[in-house]
């Protein structure tokens, strides 16, 4: 009998025991669309202690089971999105709790394009590109650039809709201290999560620039527990290219760290072909330049929440990219009885280094939201560049000798304070305050017949530049019914101070002035909606061009500062219709005050060709672009669209009067092939465009990726081919009584396979802060 009692109570005991294992699961959304990848925390209501975490699945679905009885919450949070969390619950039996997140920096006027690889969201001020669920390969941010819809990328840099003055954020951050080329081929894309297209800037914004701002966010540690990632790649294009990088990261408790390393050295060539006249005279110039960057970067982060309000932290960056290369000019010069050759080599060695710090403090709660912290940047580019005669040249020529050495140091310091009264009203202002100096310093040298340099002072200079600039800014949300709209103000007041020690002469800019910023939109019906913004904004010389000393790139080449160069002011105008919340059909004007211009001349005494900045009397441009997903296609995801766009540049003094029309058409497809083989392709297609001064002909860029994921799916394989069809900038230069057939070109085919292996815990954490510091404009230029 005792037996039989023991029996029936251990059944008893572990029937309870049973019971009082719970399940909760529920679905995380976004206007109902299910969200992949949020992090989902479980806590105990009473310890506020993490019971366990879990990640939503790609339907958006969560689950935690084996939970015992208890009072719990919840929180659930994922990057760009706001944290929400759930009323304390007593758990007695299973429990669905569904949770519908809001986007972080929402301008209340936002619709989403739902697909799955990328995830694309517009708002009246910007187009957000998230990339990090891409097949595409992007070895550097140029690759990455090809990804964003309407981004035109070719030799001479990147444009949109017609648009060529893009600057480049990185978290907030300027990069105007680098060279826009060296930016975008030598910053690896392996830590870039996404992508925000700011063609409307708000004032939260630098009111610098005059085209579209991209903003850069780099990958955050948004799981709990400790996990990383190995990634190498390998490849071919102009040679043999390959590279590596590992990432590790944590988060326990109160402290949230990661790090990350990586080597890259890839290759490619660039091609500049170039036919004039002058008289009986022809001149055809062909350039070949190779690259092949070796870069070494590594940079790592704290953040250590003092409690769920605060948080402090710090972020440290440095970066070495060095370049030993030569690249090789031919001209050819006819004449009705004689050919003769100017031949010659320049030998590049370059070596740049970028180091930045990061500290911070932030104050968030459900109301309020403080941040402040100071960016730190110190840069150095040094350059030795010699161009020499080669032996079959025909006509002679003075080797010459460049040093060229750069350093800049950016201190800004930043507080930026945001109050939410309700869901439909949110007030925001901020100051900041920032210090750049640089010294920039050209020394060339002229070979003797010992064959020795002898130092050219007429031809050398040193710059120093000094800028100070205080800046203001308040920022207004409100949404009454279906309208919602946002409105800033921001004030800059700037000094700036250039120096030559060639003569000796003091330069100085002071510029007070407002810039205002404004959206209004409106739900039309179930289906349609509507936005109207506007902006104005300044473009201040870069220092570079201020400095009036000659570099010369081939015998016959150069380029030339001008420090009588103005600041240029510009008025934006767009207008989206969106239908069924996605982006259909878009309006932008913009007209540029001293619009500056790279202008180029012809000497008909020493044939020399001059590029040297300007400003024009007039600049318009009017675009009109058609968007649409492919997932009205069965299988397919993915974008499409079109871009319409007018161009005017017009200076009576430089005898420039320059306009046309061009149309663009654009994809990005996504297909799952048989064996869960991912495909995507990216490409455009252009009639034609007026690419500064170039007037191009028709240009078109298709490539393809393919990827599978093995061993549980943290070994990823990509297999990429780019370049497919790459045909660059094919057209004419015509003013100013110069006209000459150019071909601007680059390397054909390029062909990586990566690998990708990742480790480490796969559970949610709390949200990581999202950097808001936003660095001095310096606006930079090497020229390198």
């Amino acid at each position: 009998m005792n037996v039989l009692i023991k029996i029936i109570l251990i059944f008893l005991l572990s029937n309870f025991s049973l019971s009082a294992q719970n399940q909760i699961s529920g679905l995380i959304s976004e206007s109902n669309q299910p969200l992949e990848f949020a992090n989902v925390i479980l806590y105990d209501s009473l310890s506020k202690e993490v019971i366990t975490g879990v990640i939503s699945n790609e339907s958006g679905n969560y689950l935690f089971t084996d939970i015992e009885n208890g009072t719990y919450y919840i929180s659930v949070s994922m990057l760009g999105f706001k944290t929400k969390k759930s009323e304390p619950f007593e758990l007695l039996a299973n429990k669905t709790l569904d949770f519908n997140l809001i986007e972080e920096n929402e301008s209340l006027d936002e619709v989403v394009i739902k697909s799955k690889r990328p995830v694309i969201r517009q708002t009246a001020e910007k187009l957000i590109v998230d990339l990090e669920k891409s097949e595409m390969i992007n070895a550097n941010l140029q690759d990455v650039m090809k990804g964003v819809p309407g981004i035109l990328v070719t030799n001479n840099g990147i444009s949109y809709a017609g648009q060529s003055n893009i600057r480049i954020l990185i978290n907030g951050r300027t990069t105007d201290y680098m060279d826009m080329d060296t930016l975008l081929r030598d910053m690896p894309a392996d830590n870039i999560a996404k992508v925000e297209l700011v063609e409307q800037p708000g004032a939260e914004f630098d009111a610098e620039g005059s085209g579209p701002i991209i903003n850069i966010i780099l990958k955050k540690n948004v799981k709990l527990g400790t996990h990383g990632s190995v990634t190498t790649w390998f490849g071919e294009d102009e040679g043999f290219e390959y590279g590596t990088s590992a990432s590790i990261a944590s988060y326990k408790n109160k402290l949230n760290w990661q790090a990350n390393a990586g080597y890259s050295a890839p290759t490619w060539r660039e091609d500049l072909f170039l036919k004039r006249s002058i008289g009986e005279e022809t001149y055809n110039q062909a350039t070949i330049e190779p690259y092949d960057p070796k870069s070494l970067r590594a940079s790592a982060s704290i953040d250590y929440y003092l409690n769920d309000a605060h948080s402090v932290g710090i972020s440290v960056r440095k970066t070495n990219t060095n370049s030993d290369r030569d690249s090789r000019s031919t001209n050819t010069i006819t004449t009705p009885s004689t050919t003769d050759l100017l031949l010659s080599k320049n030998s590049f060695n370059r070596d740049q280094e970028v180091f930045n710090v990061n500290p911070y403090y932030e104050f968030k709660n459900d109301a309020h939201k403080l941040t402040a912290d100071f960016n730190f940047v110190d840069y150095k580019n040094d350059n030795i560049n010699t161009i020499s005669s080669l032996p079959e040249s025909t006509i002679e020529y003075t080797n010459q000798q460049y040093l060229q050495d750069a350093k800049y140091q950016i201190k800004t310091y930043k507080a930026d304070y945001s109050r939410l009264f309700s869901d439909d009203f949110k007030l925001s202002f901020g100051l900041k305050n920032s210090q750049v100096n640089t010294d920039s310093d050209l020394k060339s040298f002229n070979e003797n017949t010992n064959g020795e340099f002898d130092f050219d002072a007429n031809a050398s200079n040193r710059f120093f530049v000094n800028e100070h600039i205080f800046a203001l800014y308040t920022k207004l949300n409100v949404t009454q019914g279906a309208w919602s709209f946002s409105g800033g103000l921001r004030f800059e007041d700037s000094n700036t101070q250039g120096i030559s020690s060639s003569n000796n002469e003091t330069r100085e800019r002071k510029i007070s002035k407002l810039f205002p910023s404004a959206s209004i939109s409106r739900k039309l019906n179930d289906n349609l909606g509507a936005n109207l913004a506007y902006s104005y904004r300044i473009r201040r010389p870069s220092y570079n061009t201020l400095n009036s000393f000659v570099t010369f790139y081939d015998p016959l080449s150069s380029e030339v500062g001008n420090e009588n160069l103005k600041p240029s002011f510009t008025n934006r105008y767009q207008f989206n219709l969106t239908f069924d919340g996605q982006p259909f059909f878009t309006i932008g004007y913009s007209e540029t005050k001293d619009a500056m211009f790279q202008f180029v001349s012809q000497d008909n005494e020493t044939a020399q060709i001059e590029r040297k900045t300007i400003n024009l009397n007039d600049s318009k441009n009017w675009n009109f672009r058609l968007f649409a997903p492919l997932s009205i296609i069965k299988g397919l995801e993915g974008y499409t669209g079109f871009i319409v766009n007018y161009n005017k540049f017009e200076s009576n003094p430089n005898n420039l009067n320059l306009q046309k029309w061009s149309l663009m058409w654009f994809t990005q497809a996504n297909y799952e092939l048989p064996w869960e083989i991912n495909a995507e392709l990216n490409g455009n297609y252009g009639t034609g465009a007026l690419e500064g001064g170039i007037d191009a002909e028709w240009f078109a860029d298709i490539g393809f990726s393919f990827s599978k994921k093995f061993m549980d799916e943290k070994l990823k394989v990509n297999l990429g081919i780019n370049k497919v069809l790459n045909r660059g900038f094919v057209g004419v230069i015509d003013y100013n009584n110069l006209y000459a057939e150019v071909e601007s070109n680059q390397s054909r085919q390029n062909v990586q396979l990566r690998l990708s292996y990742s480790f480490g815990s796969k559970f949610g954490k709390k949200k990581a802060r999202k950097n808001a510091s936003q660095e001095e404009e310096n606006r930079i230029n090497d020229n390198n």
